[in-house]
């Protein structure tokens, strides 16, 4: 199954509660309407919370500020995609949703990338959701690599020994679900950057973590201790300085899998 992220920086002269209301009730109705036309399987919100993200970096020390939501898109494949997308119909759909991303968006500061999942901490069935109701919370974690590293050798090092890593502290953790979603598909990617005039670099990939919000606020010594852990093995292949992390709430609109 192929995946796109869409990182979203607002518009510098909208606050990111109109910018937010405007995407979910104005531009996530034009993109659900025409979702079957664009191959859709699962469209999701990714909405960032009022919390204070200047918190969360901890000893990563300066990170860059939170994007105001995400973008979350699902299709079959990616031949399922393409077919979809330059078909006739698709390209004007899509020449549509862009002109109304400028109604919100500032294109040049955010990013999308195609992607595959690895889940690492993943119950079954896969149905945990962050809603506006829930106690739930969605940490993003967009993350680039150290330079010391290659693209590859960054994504093998954060699948194989950090992956493990984190899954043997996850209940220690308070992590409900925890996946590690790859950047891949480079054509596509800078296909897609090109078409929104994006000014910005792609990331490795990002981190997902579903929390419940009563582990988070009186951290046990376990949370403290699987946080270092945790910090001192991501040094290994991460840049923090260029690297960000913020909460957020989901909203599905569409989930036809």
């Amino acid at each position: 199954m192929l995946r796109l992220t869409f990182l979203l920086r607002r518009r510098e002269d909208m606050s990111r509660q109109d910018m937010q209301r405007y995407w979910f009730e104005e531009h996530g109705s034009l993109v659900a309407g025409h979702s079957r036309t664009l191959g859709m399987l699962r469209y999701v919100q990714v909405h960032t919370t009022d919390d204070d993200h200047t918190r969360l970096p901890g000893r990563r020390g300066q990170m860059e500020e939170p994007y105001d939501g995400v973008v979350e898109v699902w299709w079959e494949s990616k031949q399922a995609m393409i077919e979809a997308t330059r078909s006739e119909e698709g390209r004007k759909v899509d020449q549509m949703l862009r002109e109304d991303e400028k109604n919100f968006l500032d294109l040049k500061r955010s990013v999308a990338w195609f992607n595959y999942e690895y889940p690492q901490v993943n119950p079954t069935p896969e149905n945990v959701v962050a809603t506006e109701r829930s106690s739930l919370v969605k940490l993003y974690f967009p993350l680039r690599h150290l330079d010391s590293l290659t693209f590859d050798e960054a994504q093998w090092y954060w699948r194989t020994h950090h992956g493990p890593v984190i899954r043997r502290q996850a209940h220690g953790s308070g992590i409900v679900r925890y996946q590690q979603v790859h950047r891949d598909e480079p054509d596509l990617t800078d296909a897609i950057n090109r078409s929104r005039g994006s000014e910005t670099e792609p990331y490795l990939g990002h981190a997902e973590v579903w929390m419940d919000r009563s582990s988070m606020g009186n951290p046990t010594p376990e949370n403290r201790a699987a946080s270092k852990r945790a910090y001192e093995d991501e040094a290994n292949f991460i840049d923090f300085s260029r690297s960000t992390m913020f909460l957020a709430k989901e909203h599905v609109i569409i989930d036809r899998r």
